[in-house]
């Protein structure tokens, strides 16, 4: 079911801003050269600017902190580029925890869901970003953290020798975005002195207990050069052919009216849809379909329903933002389909217009844009005139 703003229940929780801080003040220069690793260039970009890009291209934050060097100004700015004015810097410590404490006094917002993310993993997947901010979002859930479960088999050794077996039963090698409720993190920093090994060890330190998602492998942590050679091939990998097919679905009951919005197209009718939005389901459904080519969720993942400021928007805001993170991504959009499940209003006479209105927010030829129509035999609630059904099919092609 879809979690447009419409049709998803209010949830408080879901409701939390979400701050994106990244720890990019290490020092580590054993990748070679004579910067930070998070600053060397991966195939034309900054490590640093692609782990940014890919905590976007998952979610949408209110605040993007990163905290660096003090040493680290001019690398800083010229990684982050045209991004800057997007984000926050904050000067870090001598120790990694003294810097995550520095970037968490830079949030603005003490109901925020903070994920705190190592700036060397440039290929976190938005599936584990959004795993991380759903767990958040569950009732009595106040910090999540994606692993995987260790696969090989764990020795202890001394001396050069195999001392003993560890059984690797549930022993997880941690990743990270680390995600946290911000009162939660703050507080667990508050009480610490020393320093731990991520965020995870001071929120268990601190009593808060972590959920587990789960990981990938390709979200790796650039260490050393043979890392840097991995990601180099990751990348390649990624800018070979790449076709997406995304689906989606939605369906928009029948309130009092006189008027319904489709696909951007004002069309005089016995009754209105009822929505949280303008209930737009033409427009809502091809969003869906383009996040679901990019497996970025829904609308209900970057429009949360329970925010108000998306009461009676205009569902087109909605549909240029998916259509601008395919693009922020490398992909155009090829091809969409749509096709409405209801009695009445008749689609026929509207459709050319409702392509030509699609094809400009897709910003594709009409040519590549389907709009058309069928009933259900006057079966379910289609069938019953009780409101509109739609689907949809868009193909992505990266550039």
């Amino acid at each position: 079911m879809s979690t447009a703003p419409h049709d998803t229940p209010d949830d408080p929780s879901a409701a939390a801003p979400l701050v994106a801080l990244i720890v990019a003040a290490g020092r580590g220069t054993r990748m070679g050269g004579n910067r930070p690793k998070q600053y060397h260039d991966l195939q034309g970009q900054p490590v640093l600017r692609h782990a940014i890009r890919a905590l976007w291209d998952a979610a949408t934050f209110e605040q993007t902190i990163v905290v660096i060097h003090r040493d680290d100004v001019a690398l800083a700015k010229a990684a982050l580029g045209d991004l800057e004015d997007r984000v926050i810097l904050a000067y870090g410590g001598e120790t990694r925890s003294a810097s995550v404490q520095a970037g968490l006094a830079a949030v603005s917002n003490p109901r925020a869901h903070v994920l705190i993310h190592d700036a060397a993993r440039p290929f976190v997947a938005a599936r584990i970003v959004q795993d991380v901010i759903m767990a958040l979002r569950a009732p009595e859930c106040t910090a999540a953290a994606p692993a995987l479960p260790m696969a090989d088999a764990l020795w202890r050794a001394a001396d050069g020798y195999v001392s003993e077996i560890q059984h690797r039963d549930g022993i997880f090698r941690a990743q990270t975005p680390q995600g946290f409720h911000y009162t939660a993190i703050s507080a667990a920093y508050a009480a610490t002195s020393g320093e731990a090994a991520d965020d995870v060890a001071i929120a268990l330190a601190h009593g808060v207990k972590v959920k587990v998602v789960a990981g990938d492998e390709q979200n790796f942590k650039l260490t050393t050069a043979q890392d840097f050679s991995r990601a180099t091939q990751v990348i390649r990998a990624q800018n070979t052919m790449d076709i997406r097919v995304g689906n989606g679905f939605d369906v928009h009951a029948f309130c009092d009216g006189d008027h319904v919005i489709l696909c951007g197209v004002t069309i005089p009718h016995e009754r209105a849809l009822k929505g949280h939005s303008d209930a737009d389901v033409g427009l809502h459904t091809v969003t869906d379909a383009i996040y679901g080519a990019l497996a970025a969720g829904d609308i209900g993942t970057h429009f949360p329903p329970s925010d108000p400021q998306w009461k009676g928007a205009a569902s087109d805001i909605f549909l240029r933002h998916a259509v601008a993170m395919a693009a922020e991504r490398g992909y155009i959009i090829s091809h969409v389909d749509l096709t409405f499940l209801c009695e009445a209003p008749k689609i026929g006479p509207v459709a050319a217009q409702m392509r030509a209105q699609l094809a400009g927010l897709l910003q594709i030829a009409v040519d590549r844009v389907s709009v058309k129509a069928t009933t259900t035999e006057q079966l379910g609630f289609t069938g019953r005139k009780e409101g509109i059904a739609a689907l949809a099919t868009a193909t992505l092609v990266r550039k």
